[in-house]
């Protein structure tokens, strides 16, 4: 039994079990960057809807309405302690984090003015892939963040955190191309669901791990397992120590 008041206290991490629960946009934010550092940009973009899609305007409003936001990512300017980066933060309440034309695009600022600028860029995903309602301008994303990481890496650090849930073309594109990689515990990572991954594995049954932080750490897609508690340290200790592009 847990009362809400104590997990919130707790940053949305049972204190018994140490599950690591989802969190908003918003309070990543606030636990992450230092104290009213964190100025947003193009809050104001819309998603369009350029296949016609059935429902995903009346979708886009629904989300909108739940979580205060046009997208799920959340992308500005912030300081941990004291040092600038470009930073963006995945909501996954607002359609389940996924990846449309917006979120790449926003995905793809958030790099590119950490190469204009020369400072670290710091990304928090939390999504199950690229958004079906915009076929293949969605994929295109993936192309496109893939383009950006390649543009930051000559001049800045790129650290990416894989929360839950970090799949499909989200993984498959930006995420796996930072410099540093760090995860929550027990967060699900992979790029097929598990019931296309079992069928995948040809009647094998897969680890008890498998698609987690835990299973990717010990196959090397992961560098480090971070704790929610540790999470602002190891950031602050990273971009010191890689010099934030300076």
């Amino acid at each position: 039994m847990l009362l809400t008041k104590e997990l919130d206290a707790n940053d949305r991490v049972c204190p018994n079990c140490e599950h690591h629960f989802r969190l908003s946009a918003g309070d990543r934010i606030r636990i992450t960057f230092d104290a009213g550092s964190f100025e947003e940009f193009d809050a104001g973009l819309q998603s369009a809807d350029p296949l016609e899609f059935p429902e995903y305007r009346q979708k886009l409003a629904s989300a909108s309405a739940k979580t205060v936001r046009n997208d799920p990512i959340v992308r500005g300017r912030a300081k941990i302690d004291g040092m600038p980066v470009s930073a963006a933060v995945s909501d996954f309440a607002f359609m389940g984090g996924s990846m449309g034309s917006l979120a790449g695009e926003k995905v793809t600022r958030t790099l590119e003015l950490a190469a204009e600028e020369k400072i670290s860029a710091v990304i928090f995903t939390a999504s199950g892939g690229a958004r079906m309602q915009e076929g293949l301008y969605s994929l295109m994303q993936m192309a496109k963040t893939a383009a950006a990481c390649e543009k930051l890496s000559k001049v800045a650090p790129f650290i990416c955190v894989f929360t839950d849930p970090t799949m499909a073309g989200v993984l498959a594109s930006y995420a796996s191309l930072a410099d540093i990689i760090l995860a929550e515990p027990g967060a699900l990572v992979g790029f097929a669901g598990a019931r296309v991954a079992a069928q995948a594995a040809s009647g094998k049954k897969p680890p008890d791990n498998f698609q987690t932080s835990e299973f990717n750490l010990e196959h090397g897609m992961v560098d480090k397992i971070v704790r929610r508690r540790d999470m602002r340290v190891i950031l602050a200790t990273l971009i010191r120590h890689l010099g934030n592009g300076g």
